[in-house]
């Protein structure tokens, strides 16, 4: 059976990878990926076939890797954090379905919302919601309403794509819809380029939040009712007895 990989490269430091996204690259013949996210590993695999497209060729990028499956080279298809959260994972896997003869395994990553939790120490301790702010392909109507959601039910929520050019207000929008479910003290927390030599992150309230300005490569937090400052940590409770 010919394969193709589907591997989520973590945050983008090569030693945030998993062992078996490693072990995934090291055997395949061609890596096929978006510009940015094959450079951040293109010096450890210097042997490899590399299939590269710009940002917004993810179908041609899919169908391209697919055919180099079918074509008997073991291939793999690279994007950052988990491949599944979102990543190249769906697409490749509703694809392939024109592709029948070609065995497609999926290779878990970590995605921006565990790795930049770590980084802000234990926000995502209880339960939570991972909500991206990019309108792109979800109308802001139905974000809005998940907002709404999860907020009312004093999930934590992780925001993915909180601000672009395009969308400045965007999280100040967001953070607007989530103060009417949540105090204006609500503890939160950024961080930005995780994984990388410019990481940095900051602990700040929820009001303070809706005018701070971010970018694409920042991973936000916001805390539950029970959430809390300790030291420069951010933490949320599981709730044990001690």
């Amino acid at each position: 059976m010919n394969q193709l990989y589907v591997v989520g490269l973590g945050p983008g430091n090569y030693k945030n990878m998993t062992m078996e996204a490693q072990d995934v690259l090291c055997g395949c013949d061609v890596i096929v990926g978006y510009t940015v996210y094959v450079d951040l590993i293109r010096e450890h695999y210097p042997d490899k076939e590399y299939i590269v497209t710009g940002m917004t060729k993810e179908t041609e990028r899919c169908h391209m890797a697919l055919r180099s499956a079918q074509n008997g080279r073991t291939t793999a298809i690279v994007c950052s954090g988990d491949a599944g959260v979102y990543g190249m994972a769906g697409i490749i896997l509703e694809l392939g379905a024109q592709y029948p003869e070609v065995d497609i395994i999926v290779v878990a990553g970590v995605t921006a919302a565990l790795s930049g939790a770590s980084v802000l120490g234990a926000p995502l301790g209880h339960d939570f919601a991972v909500i991206s702010l990019s309108d792109l392909l979800t109308p802001w109507e139905k974000i809005e309403m998940r907002l709404r959601c999860a907020a009312g039910s004093d999930l934590a929520i992780a925001i993915y794509n909180p601000s672009s050019r395009k969308r400045a207000d965007y999280l100040k929008r967001a953070c607007d819809i989530l103060m009417e479910y949540q105090s204006a003290d609500t503890v939160c927390g950024y961080v930005r380029n995780i994984g990388r030599e410019e990481e940095s992150y900051r602990i700040l309230s929820l009001v303070e939040l809706a005018d701070e300005q971010v970018d694409m490569f920042t991973t936000v937090f916001v805390g539950n009712s029970q959430t809390k400052k300790i030291g420069d940590r951010m933490v949320t409770p599981r709730g044990y007895t001690y």
